[in-house]
């Protein structure tokens, strides 16, 4: 029905290690991170060889890469033409490793379509989706910044190649949508998820904390004292009715464990042991 993957970065032990890690606690696949030792601008062909062997010989599917933009994401139409750039580049290393997912964060979509804002990541989209089109691939975006309706109606309007990386936690923390309910309005544009908990702490806008986030980064987010992200099954996201709306969508895909601390290798083996024991019940 659905399958387990890890992020291979957050092992902590390096790219072709945590390649090997991930087989090791019972996953079938590995995201990547298409940076530092992977990032598209730099990476040498021996490396990419490395990780395409690596992963099959340790039986992992490569289920994405992901491509962070940074910043403000798409928001801001002088940035664009650099991040559409990296991109593309993210998409063809993607597609050298058969991979037909590269995740990333756009930025917040306003629920306004006619804030100046939304035509500008409109534009960038559209061509990222385009370019991802031709190589058979998507680009996935994640959950987090704004209801999921508002997302689904601007990726409807972007053309193909275009997608969802559902996160249940990013929704959960900052409170955008409802976890479960939200996954029928996202249905079929869901290609990938992560599987990812945390708890609120105190109310803030969505908006707000993305755009603080663009400036500060996981450093600022770890301190703001809104949310905290939490072992998988010591959050809120409600496991069993999240993974049973999924199934009723019918997506059968990859629970991608993202685990967002240094040396969290332990954490990523309970998530797998506990995704295992609840896939045992649905």
């Amino acid at each position: 029905m659905f399958k387990i993957a890890t992020l291979a970065d957050w092992f902590g032990v390096g790219l072709i290690e945590g390649i090997r890690a991930s087989h090791r606690c019972g996953a079938e696949g590995v995201q990547i991170y298409a940076a530092d030792e992977f990032d598209p601008r730099t990476v040498s062909n021996d490396m990419i060889a490395a990780v395409r062997d690596t992963a099959r010989n340790e039986g992992q599917t490569v289920t994405a890469l992901c491509g962070e933009l940074g910043g403000y994401g798409f928001e801001i139409a002088a940035d664009n033409r650099d991040k559409l750039a990296y991109l593309k580049q993210v998409l063809e290393l993607a597609d050298r490793l058969d991979c037909r997912v590269v995740t990333t964060h756009i930025g917040v979509v306003p629920g306004d379509r006619s804030d100046p804002r939304y035509q500008i990541m409109l534009d960038a989209m559209g061509e990222a989706g385009e370019y991802a089109h031709k190589l058979g691939s998507c680009v996935a975006v994640e959950t987090g910044p704004e209801p999921i309706a508002t997302l689904r109606g601007f990726l409807d309007q972007c053309g193909p190649g275009v997608g969802i990386n559902y996160d249940p936690a990013n929704l959960v923390m900052v409170g955008a949508d409802d976890e479960v309910a939200a996954v029928a309005t996202a249905g079929s544009a869901i290609v990938h998820t992560h599987a990812k908990d945390g708890i609120s702490l105190k109310k803030i806008l969505p908006a707000d904390f993305y755009h603080q986030f663009a400036q500060g980064g996981l450093e600022w987010a770890s301190t703001c004292g809104c949310c905290q992200e939490t072992p998988l099954g010591e959050g809120a996201v409600r496991w069993v009715p999240y993974l049973t709306a999924l199934k009723q969508i019918g997506y059968n895909g990859y629970l991608t464990i993202e685990r967002e601390v240094k040396n969290g290798a332990e954490d990523i083996r309970m998530a797998v042991a506990f995704l295992q024991k609840i896939l045992k019940t649905l």
